[in-house]
């Protein structure tokens, strides 16, 4: 499967929040219109990505300092948002490319940030690979970083998988345990000798997103490619929410796409049940009842994620254990109630819509079985055990970056 090694060719840098946002619309009105195809022949979104990138989006958390808009957490959360709305494999893709520079504005030295930064807003794109199967919790690596024999650089011997974007990127940033069993992030190139990209995703949702597997047989990467990954969450920083709210940005996206295909299939399609008495499906009392308790969790959904991004605002500009543990704890709110109503509106709308709405030519089940596949990345069972242990007994969230 071709990858794209290669960086865009003219790339939009994006000056400030209004900006950023206004070019999300525009390109989520153009990702929507092939979205269902896309989802049902899992074309790969290599044209789309392409203009997703010439946007400037994937520069827009890149610091003012560094060129970038350096645009506020709320902004960045609508952003993926609002492409998740319109399709959410592409909402997906760029996840762990700005918890990557969120790694990278934390512990990368001056010296990395501006070369890393600089790649960013000229249109590269960073992938993962992080996660790997058969360990014997999610959080467990065996991938290694070992010197090199010159002494020049280090070698990496591995496999991964969950790679969302690697199979589009042109750097895959790579979670490695050194010889003393400290956890790096290698910032590898795609094209280098001895990795693999594989694309064997065969999630029935988000199934654009190339979340397959990355061999690494005796890959070289420079010393100045390799930042510190595990002391991000050692000490108080803002890795995890970042990461966790973007989650939250893209079930809450989801969760608008099923309810406004929902309202479009009822309001054009969708016959009254013949008990109800009534001429026009949109005015059966229990669909409007429906409705209402939906449009309701949506618009709380939405509300948390702004509020969320409010928080982790205030704990990236003064990084303290209190604002982390309320920044957390915020996100872990939105994430909770985004996995629910992002499920419970991918199903309701053929409860509402009818059995017309689940034939094939029509793609909403795809809305179900993105939210289903995405907000399995964590359970969100122990967020609202986090979150209650906060307000209770005064226990700060774990800095994994999956509370």
């Amino acid at each position: 499967m071709p990858r794209d090694t290669q960086a865009t060719a003219v790339t939009a840098i994006i000056r400030d929040d209004a900006e950023a946002l206004h070019s999300a619309r525009t390109l989520a009105e153009e990702f929507k219109q092939q979205s269902a195809t896309r989802d049902r022949e899992r074309r790969l979104p290599h044209q789309e990505l392409e203009a997703f990138s010439r946007s400037g989006l994937w520069g827009i958390s890149v610091p003012k300092a560094f060129g970038g808009a350096g645009v506020s957490n709320v902004t960045l959360a609508e952003v993926i948002r609002i492409i998740s709305a319109a399709d959410a494999s592409l909402g997906q893709i760029p996840q762990n490319h700005f918890y990557a520079l969120e790694v990278l504005r934390v512990n990368g030295s001056p010296a990395q940030q501006a070369r890393l930064y600089a790649e960013v807003l000229a249109g590269q794109r960073f992938g993962n690979a992080l996660a790997e199967l058969g360990t014997k919790t999610a959080h467990d690596r065996t991938t290694r970083l070992s010197r090199d024999g010159s002494g020049n650089g280090w070698r990496i011997n591995g496999r991964k998988f969950y790679a969302t974007g690697a199979l589009y990127a042109q750097r895959i940033p790579t979670s490695v345990v050194d010889d003393n069993g400290v956890q790096q992030l290698a910032f590898v190139p795609s094209n280098a000798t001895g990795l693999s990209v594989i694309d064997d995703w065969s999630g029935f949702g988000q199934r654009t997103t190339g979340s397959g597997s990355v061999v690494f047989d005796n890959v070289y990467v420079e010393a100045d490619d390799v930042v510190p990954f595990q002391t991000a969450f050692e000490r108080p920083t803002t890795v995890g929410p970042l990461a966790q709210i973007l989650h939250a940005a893209i079930d809450t996206g989801i969760a608008r796409a099923a309810f406004e295909d929902a309202l479009h299939f009822v309001r054009t399609r969708t016959r009254p049940w013949i008990d109800s008495g009534i001429e026009k499906a949109v005015d059966d009392p229990l669909t409007l009842h429906s409705f209402g308790k939906l449009g309701i969790r949506l618009h709380a959904a939405e509300a948390l994620l702004e509020r969320s991004g409010e928080f982790l605002d205030r704990a990236q500009a003064e990084t303290t254990p209190e604002n982390l543990a309320q920044a957390s704890i915020a996100v872990a709110e939105a994430r909770a109630i985004s996995t629910e109503i992002s499920l419970e509106a991918g199903s309701t709308l053929f409860e509402l819509a009818g059995s017309q709405a689940t034939l094939a030519e029509h793609g909403l089940d795809r809305h179900w079985r993105n939210a289903r596949v995405h907000t399995l990345h964590d359970p969100v069972r122990w967020k609202y055990y986090a979150i209650g242990n906060y307000y209770l007994n005064d226990v700060n969230p774990p800095r994994r970056g999956t509370i």
